[in-house]
Protein backbone atom coordinates (compact mmCIF):
# COMPACT_ATOMS: atom_id res chain seq x y z
CA UNK A 1 0.00 0.00 0.00
CA UNK A 2 1.30 3.52 -1.06
CA UNK A 3 0.55 6.58 1.50
CA UNK A 4 -0.97 9.45 -0.71
CA UNK A 5 -1.70 12.43 0.52
CA UNK A 6 -5.12 14.32 -0.12
CA UNK A 7 -6.94 17.55 1.00
CA UNK A 8 -9.27 17.57 2.73
CA UNK A 9 -12.75 19.26 1.88
CA UNK A 10 -11.70 22.60 3.67
CA UNK A 11 -12.08 26.45 2.46
CA UNK A 12 -9.52 28.89 3.10
CA UNK A 13 -11.27 32.04 4.08
CA UNK A 14 -10.02 35.04 5.86
CA UNK A 15 -11.71 37.54 8.59
CA UNK A 16 -11.05 40.19 10.84
CA UNK A 17 -11.24 39.74 14.45
CA UNK A 18 -10.65 42.54 17.31
CA UNK A 19 -7.05 41.75 18.80
CA UNK A 20 -8.10 40.97 22.22
CA UNK A 21 -10.97 38.35 21.04
CA UNK A 22 -7.79 36.95 18.92
CA UNK A 23 -6.25 36.58 22.38
CA UNK A 24 -8.62 35.09 24.17
CA UNK A 25 -9.06 32.41 21.27
CA UNK A 26 -5.47 31.61 21.32
CA UNK A 27 -5.38 31.41 25.04
CA UNK A 28 -8.39 28.90 24.83
CA UNK A 29 -7.02 27.10 21.99
CA UNK A 30 -3.74 26.83 23.84
CA UNK A 31 -4.68 25.73 27.29
CA UNK A 32 -6.31 22.88 25.37
CA UNK A 33 -3.40 22.04 23.20
CA UNK A 34 -5.11 22.72 19.84
CA UNK A 35 -4.37 24.80 16.83
CA UNK A 36 -6.36 27.95 16.72
CA UNK A 37 -7.98 26.62 13.50
CA UNK A 38 -8.67 23.87 15.65
CA UNK A 39 -10.30 25.88 17.99
CA UNK A 40 -11.94 28.17 16.01
CA UNK A 41 -13.62 25.60 13.79
CA UNK A 42 -15.18 23.67 17.50
CA UNK A 43 -16.63 26.92 18.49
CA UNK A 44 -18.01 27.71 14.91
CA UNK A 45 -19.60 23.83 15.02
CA UNK A 46 -20.96 24.10 18.68
CA UNK A 47 -22.51 27.56 17.92
CA UNK A 48 -24.59 26.40 14.84
CA UNK A 49 -25.68 23.39 16.60
CA UNK A 50 -26.95 25.17 19.47
CA UNK A 51 -28.30 28.21 17.21
CA UNK A 52 -32.27 28.15 18.29
CA UNK A 53 -34.63 29.55 15.40
CA UNK A 54 -36.86 32.53 17.11
CA UNK A 55 -39.95 31.29 15.42
CA UNK A 56 -39.85 27.49 16.73
CA UNK A 57 -40.43 29.20 20.59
Amino acid sequence: MKFVPRKGDKEVISFRLPKDLLSEIDKFANDNSLSRNEFMVQCLEFAISNISDENEE
